[in-house]
């Protein structure tokens, strides 16, 4: 009886293999294609992360929409009753974007470029050369990523006031010009690895064409490591648009209402709060009065954050395919 019951049970589980096998290839799929079930946790992940990312700048724009009612109203969360646009208005004549937009561009444009350079010709010569030292330079280069920037800030500090540098963008431009930017190291090791990757046979066949080693940098090397050049000026023009700590030190700003240095969106939305009051002085009527003092609301300070990241979320969706073929031909991860 046993034995007759172990016979049925293996008739049915062969009859109804074909079945399970065929539910199990649909729900989680086989080889290159993807199941159901598969699928269906694959989106809900990236639904779940992509919400994260997205929650904060979703809520920043609705906040920078939303009139004071609807700030003091509870029951408006998402939706406002209507929209309003003279938060935006507020927000771009307290930062002084027609000025600090072009200082904010020229303090983060220049020195990417010059970071940009100087780094891929590094780069470029511990990946294609063999001379003594090379271990020890590149040991030399990871150290200055290794340090804290706050370790060389006072020696930096005298250093730029020694040369009467103070105040300029000398001192964000002549140090990335010359390898020690916001965390070159990085760069130098992405245009490195990236070097490595063509075939060395291209210069040497350049070489044997009688072309100079500048020219096979510009023609050969610099056209295939345009991806590695995108990414490292993005990275680099994002780091040097959002830094207000050093930009400020350097450029000897002492006080939220010094206008006789160069100012930048960032540091005046560092310094909101005090350039908002100064402005209610010259324009009444704006603002909320909390204990006879003009402060302004949470939609001003919302439009104001949204005027400083939209110039970066425009370069980067008009390089966004450049940066993506970076980041998977450099193999950089976690930036």
């Amino acid at each position: 009886m046993r034995y007759y019951k172990k016979i049925k049970n293996t008739d049915f589980s062969l009859q109804y293999a074909p079945f399970l096998a065929k539910m199990k290839a649909k729900l989680w799929g086989r080889q290159r294609h993807r199941g159901i079930l598969y699928m269906a946790i694959i989106y809900i992940l990236l639904i779940a992360i992509g919400f994260v990312y997205l929650y904060p700048i979703l809520n920043m724009f609705v906040t920078s929409l939303m009139s004071l009612p609807d700030l003091l109203d509870a029951s408006v969360k998402w939706i406002p009753t209507s929209l309003t646009f003279d938060n935006y208005k507020q927000a771009f004549e307290v930062m002084k974007v027609k000025k600090t937009l072009w200082n904010t561009i020229l303090s983060a444009l220049l020195p990417a470029l010059a970071q940009t350079v100087s780094c891929g010709l590094t780069g470029y010569g511990l990946a294609r050369y063999k001379f003594p030292g090379k271990k020890l330079l590149l040991a030399l280069i990871l150290t200055t990523f290794i340090l804290p920037p706050y370790v060389l800030m006072i020696s930096k500090y005298t250093m730029f006031s020694d040369y009467k540098m103070i105040g300029t963008l000398k001192t964000l431009v002549y140090p990335a010009l010359l390898g020690q930017g916001t965390k070159s190291a990085i760069f130098v090791l992405i245009f490195m690895q990236f070097f490595k990757q063509t075939p060395l046979s291209l210069d040497e066949a350049a070489r044997v064409d009688g072309a100079s080693e500048w020219k096979i940098f510009f023609r050969i090397a610099v056209p295939l490591a345009v991806p590695a050049f995108i990414i490292s000026f993005l990275f680099s023009f994002v780091w040097y648009w959002n830094d207000t700590y050093f930009t400020a030190l350097y450029m000897g700003i002492t006080s939220a209402t010094d206008t006789n240095v160069v100012r930048t969106m960032l540091l005046e939305l560092q310094n909101f709060e005090a350039s908002y009051k100064q402005h209610v002085q010259e324009v009444s009527g704006w603002g909320v009065s909390v204990m006879g003092e003009s402060v302004a609301n949470e939609a001003v300070k919302m439009a104001a954050t949204v005027i400083t990241i939209l110039p970066l979320l425009i370069i980067y969706f008009c390089l966004q395919r450049y940066f993506v073929e970076g980041i998977d031909r450099t193999g950089i991860t976690g930036e």
